[in-house]
């Protein structure tokens, strides 16, 4: 289904030759002046919009466009803008950049890079409108990504890297120890995905045993084993046109392994004891706590299979390595559980939040969650304590947790750094000139915030 553009654009040939050469991918309405384009914003049905600044009644000024983006939050607040702008009027751009345009393209267009931009702003907009989804009915529980919470730098890192890979069809690999949540890394990619309205298929292959992996994969023809009575469809075939996610790949058998690489190199598969060829659509997403080198070397794991699924390699950082995200999940854990028991309002103690946050939670995630669970389901104190979450009393203040001036001002600088490379598609001048220092300046920021 495409996508609603919105084009408002006074110079009614231009507007003609953009609605052509966007067509391919778009749904283009044109608004000639500002009225019409608010009149249409109203009705909240585009995702995107571009945005001329020289509108009727003064063409060569920049103020009307200026001023109807102004209005565009409150007519259709989710809408992305990409402002059109005349190759010497820079400074007009970043007025609209802070006014709340996504982003900018020069005259004379390049449609190319027009689709490039519009793409991504797309892309944003999928990601914002999923997450709205997954929030709704969690109204604040503090969800940050697709479910996903952290505001931590390690966090905003992965996220960043979700939205960039999410839409293409690369096998993406996810590392990280148990309990830090790969699976829900997965089910966003396949959320922001272009799939995502397709089945996301999702398999353990270290929770079925070896000799019923095979089948459960790729299903198997009637009478092709004992106890084979019926034709049974495998996990791939249902995931066709969509995403199958394989959980703790290092302990698939060295025999389908050869399988799946055919899959991955051909697109095909064929049933247990069948002679027909599949062809499917499938992207392959794999996760595994193992270090899948060290299984190659060692002869567990196949090396053309691993540099195969290595496309795009995501680390999931532990628990250890984003203290300043516990407290949040804590909170979120425990007001999510406690509308569930019905218990009213459930608050952690001063002394509680310094024991959770001095702790290294080798179980990641999932053990902090346990820990959270497990204290709601065993005391009926309104205000949990350390002994409630079976944790010490720790001296340290939850205040000796946060952070120093220093290193706050290091991690908001860390953000707005990050959020100019975004908007700008990681120009170096755009984003410069964004964030208003010299591009010397932000080579130095990027080199001391270790930014590639």
């Amino acid at each position: 289904m495409k996508r609603k553009l919105l084009v408002v654009e006074d110079e009614l040939s231009l507007a003609k030759q953009l609605k052509w050469g966007l067509s391919d991918g778009y749904e283009v309405m044109i608004a000639e002046n500002a009225t019409k384009a608010e009149d249409l914003l109203a009705t909240r049905s585009f995702p995107l919009a571009t945005l001329d600044l020289g509108l009727p009644p003064s063409p060569d000024d920049p103020r009307e466009g200026l001023r109807l983006l102004e209005k565009i939050p409150a007519l259709s607040p989710h809408t992305k803008v990409v402002v059109i702008t005349g190759n010497t009027e820079q400074g007009n751009a970043m007025r609209a950049i802070a006014a709340g345009a996504m982003d900018f393209c020069e005259k004379p267009i390049d449609l190319e890079t027009l689709k490039v931009t519009l793409e991504r702003a797309g892309r944003i907009h999928k990601w914002e409108e999923a997450n709205r989804k997954q929030s709704a009915g969690n109204e604040g529980s503090g969800l940050a990504f697709c479910g996903m919470i952290g505001t931590s730098p390690a966090m905003d890192h992965l996220f960043d890297t979700i939205r960039r890979v999410s839409d293409t069809d690369y096998p993406v690999l996810i590392l990280g120890e148990s309990g830090t949540g790969k699976e829900m890394v997965a089910r966003a990619l396949h959320t922001l995905s272009h799939r995502s309205q397709n089945p996301m298929v999702v398999i353990n292959c270290g929770a079925i045993p070896e000799n019923l992996l095979e089948s459960e994969l790729f299903g198997h023809e009637k009478g092709s084993f004992t106890g084979a009575a019926n034709l049974k469809i495998g996990r791939f075939e249902q995931a066709d046109g969509g995403t199958i996610f394989l959980d703790e790949i290092g302990d698939m058998p060295l025999m389908l392994q050869v399988k799946l690489l055919r899959f991955l190199q051909e697109g095909t598969i064929e049933r247990v004891g069948g002679k027909q060829t599949l062809k499917l659509d499938v992207r392959v997403i794999a996760a595994t706590h193992v270090q899948l080198e060290k299984a190659v070397k060692e002869g567990r794991f196949r090396e053309d299979l691993f540099y195969r699924l290595n496309v795009v390699p995501l680390e999931v950082p532990p628990l250890r390595d984003r203290k300043e995200d516990i407290l949040q999940l804590a909170h979120h854990f425990i007001d999510e559980e406690a509308k569930k028991l019905n218990r009213g309002k459930i608050t952690l103690s001063s002394s509680a939040a310094a024991a959770l946050s001095v702790q290294s939670w080798p179980g990641n995630v999932r053990e902090l969650q346990n820990a959270l669970y497990r204290a709601l389901a065993t005391t009926r104190d309104g205000n949990l304590k350390p002994a409630d979450l079976g944790l010490k009393e720790t001296s340290q203040s939850v205040d000796a947790q946060l952070l120093t001036i220093r290193e706050a001002r290091q991690a908001a600088e860390y953000r707005v750094i990050r959020r100019a490379l975004s908007i700008t598609q990681n120009n170096i001048s755009r984003a410069a000139k964004l964030l208003e220092i010299s591009r010397p300046t932000l080579h130095d920021l990027l080199k001391k915030h270790g930014i590639d």
